[in-house]
């Protein structure tokens, strides 16, 4: 879509709410300089000021969700893979992880090490980085930000507000929307500071770059495509997961069976918190409980 025809149309906001409501349903970050990262203090705080993008093709969402594993094994090495549960296909880890715990019992340490290798569930969109504090160089430069669901409810909450004395908003409009406060602090997980985004929150509504056409226009063509996160071709094939699997696991020999329950997009199974997988892991340990008994039904 172009940007003239984005600045005459805008977006359908009741659309957005609705590829919302159904997503609640590639290179590593740390070395892929499209991504911005939080930049936190010594006593694990943060401060950034961004603005969420609109997307650059006509009628798609400006954010793509996806589930991926990342935890590390018993052999020492590290399992970090993108489920294909996010394409609505059998993946080998959430079938052991699901037979795992309809197998235990509660509180048992065969349940807590499935919690600690669940889900976790990502969202990546276009930012425009407006304030830094920590790290200056970001400001003025448009980025792709990876977020959880902390934050994407927050969004959710922007555009579908609870209360009827709030006017709903696009955050992802350059002209209506608004900039969103990232306010990190520091949270104490089984002895480990981790980062919280209670404090965060959207601004009241107002143009980006004082709603200036030129640099909104340079803005909105710098962005970065989104698609390659959910591109079906950057998934690794069953078999090849299932191995990487078992070798991180310890096991020459897999016991994993496919189980007659369909794992599509509309489960939920998004992580505990846990010490390892906190940090880019944003949701609650009910869904997690949630996700299992689903599957015990079934």
């Amino acid at each position: 879509m172009s940007f003239a025809n984005l600045k005459r149309g805008g977006t359908d906001l009741s659309k957005l709410i609705n590829d919302a409501e159904k997503s609640t349903g590639a290179r590593d970050r740390s070395t892929d300089e499209r991504f911005w990262t939080p930049t936190r203090d010594k006593a694990g705080n943060g401060y950034a000021i961004i603005r969420f993008l609109p997307s650059r093709e006509e009628n798609t969402i400006p954010w793509v969700r996806y589930w991926d594993h990342a935890f590390k094994g018993p052999t020492g090495q590290w399992y970090m893979e993108k489920s294909l549960t996010t394409l609505g296909q059998a993946d080998p880890l959430s079938e052991l992880n699901s037979k795992m715990w309809n197998e235990s019992a509660d509180g048992s340490t065969q349940r807590k090490v499935v919690s600690s290798r669940s889900r976790n569930l990502r969202y990546v969109a276009n930012i425009f980085v407006i304030s830094d504090q920590l790290a200056p160089e970001n400001e003025g430069k448009v980025k792709l930000y990876r977020f959880g669901k902390k934050i994407f409810d927050k969004i959710m909450a922007a555009m579908k507000p609870p209360f009827p004395d709030e006017k709903p908003i696009d955050p992802f409009n350059m002209w209506e929307g608004a900039d969103f406060v990232l306010k990190i602090s520091s949270e104490l997980v089984m002895g480990k500071p981790l980062p919280k985004y209670d404090a965060s929150y959207f601004k009241a509504p107002s143009a980006l770059i004082d709603g200036n056409e030129a640099k909104l226009e340079a803005i909105y063509d710098m962005q970065h495509s989104i698609g390659e996160w959910v591109d079906p071709s950057t998934f690794k094939s069953y078999d090849e997961l299932k191995a990487r699997m078992n070798l991180v696991l310890g096991e020459s020999a897999p016991r994993t069976i496919r189980e007659t329950a369909t794992l599509d997009n509309t489960m939920e199974a998004p992580t505990i918190k846990t010490a390892e997988n906190f940090s880019m892991s944003e949701t609650d340990d009910d869904e997690t409980m949630n996700y299992f008994a689903k599957m015990a039904k079934e």
